[in-house]
Order: structure tokens, then sequence, then C-alpha cells
């Protein structure tokens, strides 16, 4: 089955530029030629954006074959498939990999579980394990630090794409 997904480097050194879309091929399966253009967040750094096509699966793919390279960040998205809710995938080299799964509208949605998880250890916190509010406990599982991290790459710059939303809900 067919997905199709965003994959948005928010800044790579240019040197590495050639190796990720190498890596970025080997996973979708189809050469890969991004295109570059400046980053003003982080002087000296390239950013590029790749609307892609394959089977399902494939954003965790890019993300383990990008997931570790010093100074690289960005984003991959998966649209959602049958039987497969969208998903998310950030990564920056101070924080690693954050994934989640999103809405139609990029919404986070957390599970059920994982929410009861929050409230118990911002109620309770483990033997040695510092006291956490249920505020900070549901800022990691929406990702926070990510997004605190990447939104200054995420703004648009000059030469940047824009991305039109046309259907929505």
């Amino acid at each position: 089955m067919s997905v199709h997904g965003v994959l948005s480097v928010h800044s790579a050194p240019p040197a590495l530029c050639p190796h990720i879309e190498w890596a970025v091929a080997g996973a979708i399966g189809v050469p890969v030629n991004l295109p570059w253009v400046v980053q003003p967040a982080a002087p000296g750094s390239l950013r590029a954006e790749l609307n892609w096509t394959a089977r399902d699966g494939a954003a965790g793919t890019i993300t383990s074959a990008l997931a570790g390279w010093n100074r690289l960040r960005f984003e991959v998205t998966e649209e959602a498939s049958p039987g497969c809710d969208a998903i998310r995938y950030s990564y920056t080299p101070a924080l690693g990999t954050f994934s989640c799964v999103i809405s139609a509208n990029g919404d986070v949605l957390i599970p059920e579980n994982r929410l009861r998880a929050a409230m118990t250890v911002a109620a309770c916190p483990a033997p040695g394990r510092p006291a956490s509010s249920l505020e900070a406990e549901l800022g990691r599982l929406m990702g926070q630090a990510w997004d605190d991290e990447l939104e200054p790459f995420r703004c648009a710059a000059e030469g940047a794409p824009v991305r039109w939303l046309h259907a929505t809900g």
C-alpha cells in the first residue's frame, strides 16, 4: 500500500546534504533530489522539504536512516492509511527522536493509557524520581521540548516552500 508523507529537514550542514538524499532514497526506493535553501536560524546550514510517496511505514524507515546524525534537525510525517494512524517523527541532536500519532489537522493524539500514566506520575512519583506536575507530564507526551527547539527552524524563510492547506477536516 502506498502512503504520502513529508520530510522537512530543518537544518543540515551542507556536507551532509548528499548523504541525506542518498539515505532518504534508500528508505523510499526512488532517487531523491532535495531543493536545499539557506536556513537563517542556523547560519551555515541548509533546509529542504520533500513530499514523498512510498509504502506504509516509510516515515519510520526515513527517521531510522537519519536519526543520530550530528547537527541535523528534521521531521517526517506520514498520512493515515487503512489500518494505520498518521504519524509524526521529530529529531534534534540534543533531544533525539520523538514520535506521536497525529490527527487529520495535525494535533497530537495521546492514547488513554499514556494519559492515565501521566496522571499517576504527577500524583505519585516513583521512589527516587523527582516530582512532576501534570502540565510537565502532558508536555512530555506532546513533545513540547521538540516543538520548542524546532519552532525557530520551522518558520518560513526566504525561498522556503509554503504548504497550503486545501482539504481539512
